[in-house]
């Protein structure tokens, strides 16, 4: 499981470090894409094919389906931790998330995100705001 807050910098070669504790639960192998609200998703191979397998599930005749699944597996590419531990990331995936010197790198259960340090902090802070209606909201789900 990823958990936890991380602060790093993007260098100028899209390089940025992933947290130690994150790098033997992520395996040697595995995914980076756009994520939901502009940042990027990192998935351990194994959550990844689990993934992918309930996207070849959706109907093909349905456009939002169609849609999800494009935008969600064209901005996908392989990564691999380099010896300092760092990704590399692409073009259109920082101009994607908006990744410019600062990010902010949290764990999210099965998966990593990687935001901009602004549109982190710009979405905690609404967040934080109506935590406790998020909260009331996911008693419907048993949490």
């Amino acid at each position: 499981m990823f958990m936890g807050e991380y602060h790093h910098s993007i260098d100028a070669k899209g390089r940025i470090i992933i947290p130690s504790k994150f790098r033997q639960p992520l395996g040697e192998l595995f995914v980076i894409t756009r994520g939901l609200d502009q940042c990027l998703f990192i998935y351990p191979m194994a959550e990844w094919q689990h993934l992918v397998d309930k996207l070849k599930q959706l109907p093909l005749t349905k456009k939002d389906a169609r849609a999800f699944t494009r935008f969600f597996l064209s901005g996908a590419s392989e990564c691999e931790l380099d010896k300092q531990g760092r990704i590399n990331i692409t073009t259109p995936l920082c101009k994607y998330a908006s990744l410019e010197k600062e990010c902010v790198i949290i764990g999210v259960s099965n998966r990593i995100e990687v935001w901009g340090k602004d549109a982190w902090d710009n979405y905690f802070d609404i967040s934080q705001e109506s935590f406790s209606e998020l909260a009331e909201n996911m008693l419907d789900v048993d949490i």
